[in-house]
């Protein structure tokens, strides 16, 4: 009972974030910054703006992640890291209700730093799951996550899509209030339903709790001889090429996908609805892909979300109607939380527990760096040749390049490296940090 009680509180943090993740991100603030706050401006220079703002924000996480991670892990502080960036990105969010009409430089700014609080949280949000699944249901519990992200994210998507359609219902006196006061509602949303992770979620201690200024200098330390290390993990190695491009590749459909069709000409409200039902699509899939997991092994069940990601960078070249890209949201719907949630059990399995703050460092820096690269690659490729869907194609190539480098990670492999590393940790004399 009391593991099912972390578990429900550890995913219960996804619910609350994912708001963000659907709502601003993939939502609103794509549709926001073209038409409101870049208005005027042409659509390749401001599809150009949105690529360089979400680059930009991935090259400072890239930049954090690996060396909060390998201070955290030190200082027993993953839980109070999560707590400061999840602070933040509220803090943040909440504020873009008050950037004016053609202020796209103020709302780009206060994104980037929203965005900065919403991956470094999820470093440490996913460097828990250790402490709360075991081996066998690792898969089942990061996709439970991502599913409770997809229905949290969609509820309050849905609230929100309903105050723009409508706004006369919910006394507001048009579409743009609706859109900005939605940015509120993402901020309290998140608050609210990250309380779970804090009071449940416990976080394992050492015997001795180092100092701040401790605790950075051991994370350095640490930092140093993990790089050393990492290149004996030759899985680990390949794992984390394989999926830096092809997590690259997710993350530039996901953030992009509406700049995209609105650049083909597509109504901006038919594209929120397409978003709108991904996120109830994709909640039950995202369970059923922690099955395959479960079933075939998470390798193989990425393998076949990859193959599918391709198919749908194709028909996105072709895409001529509505109707499609409602047919292709849908089909991303079927495997966008199975590459994420099978990507997270797989890389968990074969990183050693005691330091999953400071792998998944490396985890999400490679994940959000790779992020420089697609948003950018499509926004160039789109004002170089004046035609969007030369842009789509690009990321069909992120595809394949992961694919071919995923098949070549052991997974058996990783984990017998995991376990005799951990073995000579049990073996070795623990090091006793000074308390002063």
């Amino acid at each position: 009972m009391k593991s099912d009680r972390k578990i429900v509180s550890w995913a219960l943090y996804d619910w609350a974030n994912s708001a963000f993740a659907t709502t601003v991100m993939a939502g609103f603030f794509p549709v926001f910054f073209k038409e409101y706050w870049s208005a005027g401006t042409d659509a390749s220079v401001s599809t150009f703006h949105l690529g360089a703002a979400n680059s930009l924000s991935s090259v400072i996480v890239a930049a954090l992640t690996p060396i909060l991670g390998a201070i955290a892990d030190r200082g027993n502080s993953r839980k109070r890291f999560l707590f400061f960036f999840t602070a933040l990105g509220i803090f943040m969010t909440g504020c873009l209700f008050h950037v004016g009409k053609g202020n796209w430089e103020l709302a780009a700014a206060i994104y980037v730093v929203a965005s900065i609080g919403f991956f470094c949280g999820c470093m440490f949000y996913d460097s828990l799951i250790v402490n709360v699944a075991d081996d066998p249901r690792l898969d089942y519990v990061s996709a439970l996550g991502y599913a409770y992200g997809y229905l949290g994210g969609g509820l309050l998507f849905a609230l929100n899509v309903a105050m723009t359609l409508s706004p006369g219902t919910f006394g507001l006196a048009g579409p743009g209030e609706a859109v900005r006061l939605s940015f509120v509602s993402v901020a309290v949303w998140w608050a609210v339903f990250s309380v779970p992770i804090f009071v449940f979620v416990k976080e394992p201690r050492h015997a001795v709790t180092p100092s701040v200024v401790q605790a950075v200098r051991e994370g350095f330390r640490q930092l140093g001889a993990s790089v050393a290390r990492i290149r004996s993990f030759r899985v680990v190695i390949l794992f984390l090429l394989g999926y830096w491009l092809y997590i690259d590749a997710t993350s530039t459909i996901i953030r992009m996908a509406v700049d995209y069709g609105l650049s083909l000409g597509f109504s901006s409200r038919s594209l929120v609805l397409a978003l709108l039902i991904t996120q109830f699509v994709a909640f039950p899939c995202a369970i059923a892909f922690g099955k395959i997991g479960e079933r075939i092994g998470a390798k193989n069940g990425i393998f076949i979300c990859i193959g599918v990601y391709f198919l749908i960078t194709l028909w996105g070249y072709f895409m001529e109607n509505e109707i499609e890209f409602y047919i292709l949201a849908v089909l991303i719907a079927t495997v966008q939380g199975g590459i994420q949630s099978l990507s997270r059990s797989l890389f968990a399995r074969i990183i050693p527990k005691s330091q999953s703050g400071e792998f998944f460092g490396f985890y999400n820096m490679l994940g959000k760096f790779a992020a420089v690269i697609g948003p950018v690659l499509m926004g160039w490729a789109s004002l170089v040749t004046g035609s969007p869907r030369i842009s789509i194609l690009t990321v069909g190539i992120l595809f394949l390049g992961g694919a071919a480098v995923l098949t070549f990670v052991d997974e058996a492999e990783g984990r017998r490296l995991v376990e005799r590393l951990e073995d000579n940790e049990q073996q070795a004399p623990q090091p006793v940090l000074p308390t002063r």
